[in-house]
């Protein structure tokens, strides 16, 4: 198999529990690059905010493209190309925060760069902290004239059972959404349109690349689509079983070079 592209999610990916890179998983995609593989990411973060982050991960200059949102954005830094699509209406976000308004939950929505939540709490403060983001209260009601990427639901992981039982009583008579546990901490609701996979294959057509020639890693199930339609799919050891279900490959967790692990002993000897 001949893999040209490499895409790596980031939180429990590429990222260690701590959220750097490792060094060797640097020194790993230096090579590779030297290679001449194409190297990109593939996250549900917002694509502009991942590329403020590249210089302080110390991925500037290795990272050729980023998919963001979870698919609804892709920004090929290579060819200076930045598109979205499949944004939710903002009248749907209202319908999602309604449906959950008795329950002690906050939403956050990335855009542009920047977190947008209705109210200041420990959790927004906490996923701007992590996700080293810095965050707006807005105005719902102004702020969702437009559509935006997606709504994350941002709650105490004691509580996620509850939001994830709830989600199976939410139902919108105007508009379609798609929702899955993405952490610990977040529930999201997005586009029924966008996926991982749908935003690799716009930054491998602009290459001519095929996705049989993409080895993408993951860990958790918002990978599992990416994993299962990649000419190899990498699962990290931390990963979800849903994801590992699909896996070519499972690898060391995120914490112990499992991606560097996998190219330099796996990979590089196909």
């Amino acid at each position: 198999m001949n893999i040209k592209v490499l895409m790596f999610d980031l939180d429990g990916t590429l990222l260690t529990s701590n959220g750097i890179v490792s060094k060797n998983s640097l020194d790993t995609l230096k090579c590779a690059k030297e290679k001449g593989y194409h190297i990109g990411i593939c996250t549900g973060r917002e694509a502009l905010s991942v590329k403020d982050l590249l210089p302080e991960w110390g991925l500037e200059g290795l990272i050729d493209s980023i998919v963001g949102t979870g698919g609804a954005e892709v920004l090929d830094l290579s060819l200076n190309v930045h598109e979205t699509n499949h944004f939710l209406e903002g009248n749907l976000i209202k319908e999602i925060v309604s449906h959950y308004q008795d329950m002690d939950v906050n939403f956050a929505i990335p855009y542009n760069g920047m977190i947008y939540a209705p109210f200041e709490n420990d959790m927004i403060k906490l996923l701007s902290k992590f996700d080293k983001i810095p965050y707006e209260i807005v105005d719902f009601d102004k702020f969702l004239i437009e559509p935006k990427p997606k709504v994350m639901i941002v709650c105490e992981e004691m509580v996620m059972d509850q939001v994830i039982e709830r989600s199976k009583t939410f139902k919108s008579s105007q508009y379609k959404s798609a929702s899955l546990k993405t952490a610990s901490v977040l529930y999201e609701y997005m586009n029924p349109n966008i996926s991982k996979t749908g935003g690799i294959q716009k930054i491998l057509d602009y290459h001519n690349f095929a996705l049989q020639e993409c080895c993408c890693f993951g860990d958790a199930d918002n990978d599992f689509d990416m994993i299962k339609n990649a000419g190899i799919g990498v699962v990290m050891g931390n990963g979800s079983s849903h994801t590992k279900s699909v896996a070519n490959y499972i690898t060391d967790d995120n914490d112990h070079d499992g991606i560097a692990n996998f190219i330099n002993n796996i990979l590089f000897k196909m």
